[in-house]
């Protein structure tokens, strides 16, 4: 969903984030069963939901994605012993600050919340979600590619079913590409040669635009291949943003930065729309939600875009993307009534909400629609009769695995101006930016009660390859 490209660069209330790190060490122990949940087996935990859902009650729903209000009414019309209160408490970080406000306070917290892949390790971790495999819902694992699954699988807990995802491609504007004889790039290498291209041809057009958005660019190290972030246990944090995934990015990118060939344009605001309609910014690299952003703000666009998958990284290597955006639903420990609940999520996520969900233009993460003639063969006059689901569909079974956030990633990315933000600003090194946006992430972290390693390259000291690298703020040793 396009909530989840905005700039996350906005400062999260100091008290609400600092609960992040005092519960992290009192998580919840992995299987632990809420009260009246019908116990961790498939069969009883659906039994149990299925006579839930047949008595009277009421849940309250946190979600912002405008699709859910026809979601909920089909719901209850289906089981009209159930009110569903609905309440859009915000997006990102607004949400996500009432919600860590209420999980510290022990009340207030929503049955069910939207809660973004990037931002579900801040509450999983904590403690603050239900383990859906007590309800049963471990079983509709196959309905989803493992890439997405494992976005919902933390810590060995199933903390939320997958809503919509946002597999990466590159849109891109076809009227544009053929006026200055541009080839769709199948390399970051053609990419950079066609920015420079058309730049020179016209400095007034930009390949695409970048100011600096954290999920932009750690959907890129993941495309790279990166796995700069790991978790072991509730509060065990590895951080390596010069592994090679995100030195391939930088190196890569630097070359966009420093020769100005970005246009400096921040996505999202009226010179973005502008730019997109009158050719200025020709590309697009995001998420699989892109399609209607682009066909509701940019109408004079119709007919010049299309889809194609994202450039590889090597010649002739193998197709891979990345998510960038996207969103879970999740419910809480807080709830009352978690049967019902959890009946909601999977009615929502993995059964005919889901259907509603795509034909209202979410972009969907179950298989079945991401297979069906239905979705595979559309073919929208806005993107000249291209049938892009093909593309994006192909995009979606593409995704690496094994990606993981910080479980204070919220507070990452709100500081990503200070460091990584600038090196954009400046046109300087990106990766010495994101050794400092590593180092103040992992400060916080530590404050926060976690244990932080923070590995660096040996080419940033003067030592031996054999030596082991004193980490600056941590005053950790780890072997490197």
């Amino acid at each position: 969903m396009r909530i989840a490209q905005r700039r996350a660069g906005v400062a999260v209330a100091a008290a609400a984030l600092a609960a992040v790190g005092l519960t992290a060490c009192s998580s919840s122990s992995s299987g632990s069963t809420a009260a009246g949940s019908g116990g961790s087996g498939g069969a009883s935990g659906q039994a149990a939901i299925a006579a839930a859902l047949q008595k009277k009650s009421a849940i309250t729903v946190w979600a912002w994605a405008p699709q859910v209000k026809d979601i909920v009414a089909a719901f209850e019309k289906k089981y009209p012993n159930v009110t569903v209160n609905l309440v859009n408490a915000g997006t990102a970080t607004t949400e996500y600050t009432k919600l860590q406000n209420a999980v510290k306070a022990g009340s207030g917290a929503p049955d069910v919340a939207q809660i973004e892949y990037y931002a579900l390790p801040q509450f999983a971790l904590s403690g603050a979600l239900a383990n859906l495999q007590d309800y049963g819902l471990s079983s509709l694992k196959g309905d989803y590619s493992d890439a997405v699954w494992g976005s919902v699988d933390i810590n060995n807990q199933l903390v939320g079913l997958p809503q919509d995802t946002g597999p990466m491609a590159l849109f891109y504007n076809k009227k544009v590409f053929d006026k200055y004889q541009l080839k769709v790039p199948a390399t970051w290498a053609d990419y950079v040669a066609d920015a420079q291209k058309l730049h020179t041809a016209n400095p007034s057009a930009y390949l695409t635009n970048d100011v600096g958005d954290p999920g932009f660019v750690t959907s890129m190290i993941w495309d790279a291949g990166g796995k700069p972030f790991s978790v072991s246990g509730t509060t065990n944090v590895t951080m390596n943003l010069q592994d090679d995934g995100s030195k391939k990015f930088a190196d890569t990118w630097n070359q966009l930065i420093k020769g100005g060939l970005l246009s400096p344009i921040s996505s999202w605001s009226n010179q973005w729309y502008t730019g997109l309609g009158n050719g200025t910014i020709a590309s697009l690299i995001t998420g699989a939600w892109m399609p209607g952003n682009l066909e509701s703000g940019v109408p004079t666009g119709s007919g010049d875009w299309r889809v194609a998958p994202m450039p590889t990284w090597t010649a002739g290597a193998a197709a891979a993307t990345a998510e960038n955006g996207g969103s879970s639903d999740t419910v809480l420990k807080q709830s009352k009534n978690p049967l019902v609940a959890a009946g909601f999520l999977q009615f929502m996520n993995d059964g005919p909400g889901a259907t509603i969900f795509a034909n209202e233009g979410g972009f969907p993460s179950q298989n079945s629609i991401l297979s069906s003639a239905s979705f595979q063969n559309a073919a929208p006059a806005y993107f000249g009769g291209q049938q892009i689901n093909q593309v994006l569909s192909a995009a979606a079974n593409s995704v690496l695995p094994g990606w993981s956030y910080l479980p204070f990633q919220v507070y990452a990315n709100s500081i990503f101006p200070d460091s990584v933000g600038q090196a954009y600003a400046k046109k300087s090194d990106l990766n010495a930016a994101l050794k400092t946006w590593q180092d103040s992430s992992a400060q916080y972290g530590t404050q926060q009660g976690f244990t932080v390693s923070s590995k660096r390259r040996h080419t940033d000291h003067a030592a031996a390859p054999a030596c082991r690298c004193h980490i600056r703020h941590l005053g950790v040793w780890p072997t490197v």
